[in-house]
């Protein structure tokens, strides 16, 4: 039976970026049965001076943001600043990144002055973090602070299993994107319903829960653009299908 986990479960709002308002976003998400949201760009300017009201009208709608992203860190102390005091102010725990060079030593000082952790997103095999050694390596030379959001799908670009991956990375596992790919002839990548491809969806799950993860899970899927939110709904039923296994 379920613990919970799938409770927490929210989506990233690029999945609906033909919407250009939140208000639009605020009502696939309730169409979906979620009640939590990732923010994208697309929704929310972490540099801005409005977000305060982006984060208001979540909340007056029931609607939480366990993390914003994929935000991007490099040597701006500045700019890397902000988007901790966008994170504070939305009572964000973990902010999901990249790093360019130099970004890493400026989110682990942020992360230390503000008591909020980064979690690095992977994004395939033409992406320097790709490579499962390249995030080892990266989380080597981190604090805890520092952690790995393990998107299934990209993990499958780059040629290993998100399962494995998940258990290699565990106690630094403080975010996931769920989400599923399959692959044409050419080795192109396409979204599908999550559990209908490459992923073994009810492995993760199952391994979740038996570890007592409580980090941030967060749906991902891109396909279907111009008309996202079937698709969208029948990856959140299959997400708490697996995990009320």
């Amino acid at each position: 039976m379920s613990d919970g986990i799938e409770k927490k479960l929210a989506i990233q709002s690029w999945c609906f970026r033909r919407m250009k308002t939140n208000a639009e976003v605020i009502a696939a998400l309730r169409t979906c049965g979620v009640s939590a949201v990732e923010l994208s760009g697309v929704h929310v300017n972490p540099l801005g001076t409005d977000y305060p009201q982006v984060i208001k009208q979540y909340a007056d709608a029931g609607i939480t943001i366990p993390t914003v992203g994929v935000e991007r860190f490099d040597t701006d102390a500045e700019k890397g600043r902000k988007k901790f005091e966008f994170a504070r102010a939305a009572g964000i725990k973990v902010i999901n990144s990249t790093f360019a060079p130099g970004g890493l030593e400026v989110a682990e000082k942020l992360c230390k002055e503000f008591g909020i952790k980064v979690m690095l997103h992977n994004h395939g095999r033409h992406d320097f973090y790709g490579p499962v050694h390249v995030i080892e390596d990266l989380l080597k030379r981190s604090s805890e602070n520092i952690g790995l959001c393990l998107d299934t799908a990209w993990m499958l670009d780059s040629g290993f299993d998100p399962l494995e991956v998940a258990k290699r990375f565990r106690q630094r596992l403080y975010g996931l994107h769920i989400k599923d790919f399959v692959f044409d002839r050419a080795g192109r990548p396409h979204d599908c319903i999550v559990g209908t491809g490459n992923l073994n969806l009810n492995g993760l799950a199952a391994f979740l829960k038996e570890t007592r993860y409580d980090g941030v899970l967060t749906l991902e899927f891109e396909g279907d653009e111009n008309n996202p939110v079937p698709a969208t709904k029948q990856c959140v039923e299959a997400i708490k299908a697996a995990f009320s296994k």
